[in-house]
C-alpha cells in the first residue's frame, strides 16, 4: 500500500507539476523536458539515498519523518513557489526577450525548487520497503518485486486520476495540498509500522 501511495502522489506530482509550470514558463516542449528530467533526477536520487538509509538504520521511522515534512512543503508549494519563481523570470530584463538557453533552463531550476525534494523523499520508500520486507536474504528478489510492481501501478494510477480526474474537478493548488497531506499520511503510517513491528535483521534460511 505505501509503495502504491508514493508512486501515485510522484506521479501526480509530475502531471499536475508540468501544468502548474506552464503558467510562468509557457507551455513549451521545455517544460515537459524538464519536469519529467527533475523528477527522474529525484527518483534516481532517492533510490540511492534510501537505500544507504536503509541498510544502515532500517528504521520506517526515519522515513516516516522525513515525509511528513516533504508533505507539510508540498501542501505549502501553492504559498512557497511563486516568489521563487518570480525571482527566476525577474531576473531577466523585461525589455529583452530571455536568451534562447535560458529559455531551457529556467523551467528546469522552477521545477527543481518545487519538486524535487518531495520527488526525492517519495523515492525512499521503496527501498526501505523492501529492507524493512525482506527477513531472509533468499526472498530479497520477491520482496522488491512486490515493492516495485505496487509502486508502478500507484503510478500508473496517479497518471490517470491527475489526467483525466483531478485536473477537472479541483484546483492546481488544492491538489498540491491534497498530495502534501498523503504524503505526510504515508509518513503517518511509516512511523506507525516502525512501532508496531520495529526492524527486521536479514537473515539466511
Amino acid at each position: 500500500m505505501l509503495a502504491a501511495l508514493g508512486g501515485f502522489i510522484t506521479l501526480v506530482l509530475e502531471i499536475i507539476g508540468a501544468r502548474y509550470l506552464a503558467r510562468d514558463f509557457g507551455g513549451s516542449f521545455y517544460v515537459w523536458v524538464s519536469q519529467i528530467g527533475v523528477v527522474m533526477l529525484a527518483l534516481a536520487c532517492g533510490y540511492y539515498v534510501g537505500g544507504a538509509m536503509a541498510d544502515r538504520h532500517g528504521r520506517l521511522g526515519i522515513l516516516g519523518l522525513l515525509l511528513v515534512v516533504a508533505g507539510v512543503f508540498t501542501f505549502a508549494v501553492p504559498n512557497l513557489s511563486p516568489p521563487i519563481i518570480e525571482a527566476i523570470i525577474g531576473r531577466h530584463p523585461t525589455d529583452r526577450a530571455i536568451p534562447p538557453l535560458w529559455q531551457k533552463i529556467d523551467p528546469a531550476l522552477g521545477s527543481m525548487c518545487v519538486f524535487l525534494f518531495p520527488c526525492i523523499v517519495l523515492a525512499m520508500l521503496p527501498p526501505f520497503l523492501i529492507r524493512w520486507l525482506t527477513s531472509h536474504v533468499d526472498r530479497v528478489g520477491r520482496s522488491s518485486g512486490a515493492v516495485i510492481a505496487a509502486g508502478t501501478l500507484g503510478s500508473i494510477a496517479g497518471v490517470i486520476v491527475a489526467g483525466y480526474i483531478l485536473i477537472d474537478v479541483m484546483r492546481v493548488s488544492d491538489i498540491f495540498r491534497l498530495m502534501g497531506g498523503l504524503t505526510a499520511l504515508a509518513g503517518a503510517l511509516s512511523a506507525v509500522l516502525d512501532r508496531w513491528f520495529g526492524s527486521k535483521p536479514v537473515t539466511r534460511e
